[in-house]
């Protein structure tokens, strides 16, 4: 039975350690990149509105490959773009138009009845959707990316931590001086 406890204790201590890993690494990146993490070159978006309902969900998170100079896109290609009022959307192609050399956008929300009023230019794509998404998890990044989630999920988690450590030495002194109790033979 020790030893299954141990084993247990073990395993605790372990996962909490990965958690707070995990969310340090989620804060940390959501501050350094202004709001949104990246993991492995990808940008992790949270998806605020149902205009693209059935593709992603309100609240997932979606990934995207960020642009680099002189990439185009096709129809059929959902992008993420900054609006004129820096407003981020994530909408598909439906129409691609050269202007002047340079791609113009016309996009739409897969739920949306019609296209978007504005063209997108392609100095204001910020990506494409790399067929990632995490349905509900962009509620808990966003909640991340405040001042109160970061100390929340900084911050609780290194507490409890801390509570379990005091326990487990309370547990070895006790148990050192058990064995230093019992008389030798």
């Amino acid at each position: 039975m020790k030893k299954m406890l141990k084993v247990t204790s073990s395993l605790l201590t372990l996962l909490m350690i990965g958690i707070m890993i995990c969310l340090a690494i989620v804060v940390i990146s959501s501050k350094a990149s202004g709001g949104e993490p990246a993991i492995f070159g990808y940008q992790l978006k949270t998806v605020l509105s149902g205009s693209m309902e059935p593709t992603f969900q309100t609240g997932s998170i979606i990934a995207i490959k960020p642009t680099k100079e002189g990439m185009t896109y096709e129809n059929g290609d959902v992008i993420t773009f900054r609006a004129e009022d820096d407003k981020v959307i994530t909408h598909r192609i439906i129409d691609t138009n050269k202007v002047d050399g340079k791609s113009i956008y016309t996009t739409k929300g897969d739920h949306n009845e019609s296209a978007d009023v504005d063209p997108v230019l392609s100095q204001n794509v910020i990506g494409k959707y790399v067929d990632f998404t995490i349905p509900y998890v962009g509620y808990l990044l966003s909640y991340a990316s405040s001042k109160a989630g970061a100390a929340l999920l900084l911050v609780v988690p290194g507490i409890i931590l801390f509570l379990y450590s005091i326990v487990s030495i309370f547990n070895t002194i006790r148990e050192i001086d058990g064995k230093k109790e019992s008389p030798s033979v």
